[in-house]
């Protein structure tokens, strides 16, 4: 019947949770299987590092040791070479991007946290597409570095102020858009599509920042990320394999004219299924925040235990009450009736460079039982009504 009800449109993704980026569909092929097994789970030296390196639809090709190709999420291949070597003959000079890079412009939260897990953002980063407030309260080192002007608001990213960028003098934009980069290369910029038409598996999401790693020779620096979020998956496996309870699990939301999931293709439906759990959209494939019918959503709602809404408090998901007001169309799913109902804090949306305590956090989510006394930092379960004036008064004044 689910495959009766459902009609997913490949459309653009309005409401980003991280700039996102990165892609596989049914593990897309070979890119989300675990890419070299002779890898193992330590890190790697440059002496037994892979010469070429599948990313979802990323890759990293080793040619020599002056010379790596990669690709981007556009297809688009970039040459690079470090600096005081001979640039090559056989490419087009706006593919070459000199190493290690120095100046970074990025659009995207998810690129903005790659740099910190490389240990580089505040040696290059000199641009960004979010203003100093919104970074203040999770992210201190990007409202540091703009208060001291080393980072520039650039504007927002659908209309970048293409001559503030100049002024700026990155040597690299990551970006999720590629209609910037004709400008782009008028300017003589080269730029890096981060993003791709499919929605990010678990295995692209983890491994991403060891497609990032050439351009600022932090090779061992991504080694070391991955094992630690590789770890965390086994210590999740582990943890939730006695499981009795396999909860059911919706993502996504409602909005006026549209209905977005996360696929099950996903890195969150990937997660969900690992924790011993059942994703409700585990058939769905495509791009993330791919949009589904209302029929669709409701079908999936009517016997689900857990959802994350892609809202914030901000935006006013502060109840169970307060999402059915705003979409009434779902007042009746059973995670707003008797289940449970999570919003995303601020800070996760900033804070993919910690990856394996998200992932932990929805695993405790899932399996409270599991994880005794767990602490959230970035979700937080909303209650079945909004507090009064006098109970929210009493909480800030107890």
């Amino acid at each position: 019947m689910k495959t009766m009800l459902h009609r997913a449109v490949r459309k653009p993704c309005l409401l980003r949770l991280g700039p996102v980026l990165l892609a596989c569909v049914l593990l897309l092929i070979a890119g989300c299987r675990q890419q070299d097994a002779s890898q193992g789970d330590q890190p790697l030296g440059a002496e037994t590092r892979p010469a070429f390196l599948q990313i979802g639809e990323f890759s990293v090709r080793h040619i020599s040791p002056t010379r790596t190709e990669v690709r981007d999420g556009a297809g688009r291949t970039l040459v690079l070479i470090p600096r005081g070597a001979p640039l090559p003959e056989d490419c087009n000079p706006k593919q070459v991007v000199r190493t290690p890079v120095r100046r970074v412009a990025a659009y995207g939260y998810f690129d903005v946290a790659t740099l910190r897990m490389l240990g580089v953002l505040d040696e290059v980063l000199v641009g960004v597409t979010v203003p100093e407030k919104e970074w203040a309260g999770c992210s201190p080192d990007i409202a540091r570095g703009m208060q001291e002007g080393r980072i520039v608001y650039l504007g927002d990213a659908s209309s970048i102020d293409f001559e503030r960028l100049k002024q700026a003098e990155p040597e690299l934009v990551l970006t999720w858009d590629p209609s910037a980069v004709p400008i782009l290369d008028d300017l003589r910029i080269p730029a890096v599509i981060t993003s791709t038409p499919q929605a990010t598996c678990l295995n692209a999401r983890m491994r991403y920042v060891q497609f990032l790693a050439p351009f600022f020779g932090r090779e061992q620096e991504a080694d070391h990320y991955f094992a630690k979020v590789d770890a965390a998956l086994k210590e999740i496996r582990a943890r939730t394999a006695a499981s009795r309870m396999q909860p059911k699990v919706m993502w996504g939301d409602i909005y006026e004219k549209r209905v977005l999931v996360e696929p099950g293709n996903a890195w969150v439906g990937e997660l969900v299924e690992l924790a011993q759990s059942n994703y409700q959209f585990s058939d769905v494939f495509g791009t993330s925040c791919i949009e589904i019918t209302v029929e669709r959503f409701l079908y999936s709602g009517e016997d689900a235990d857990i959802f994350f809404t892609y809202r914030t408090k901000d935006s006013g998901a502060t109840s169970k009450a307060a999402i059915a007001r705003m979409n009434p169309l779902i007042k009746n799913i059973a995670p707003l009736k008797h289940g449970r109902v999570y919003a995303p804090t601020p800070c996760y949306i900033q804070s993919m460079d910690r990856m394996d305590e998200i992932l932990t956090e929805i695993s405790a989510i899932l399996h409270p039982d599991s994880y005794p006394a767990f602490q959230y930092q970035f979700f937080e379960e909303l209650p079945a009504t909004d507090p009064t004036a006098s109970q929210a008064q009493s909480e800030v004044h107890p």
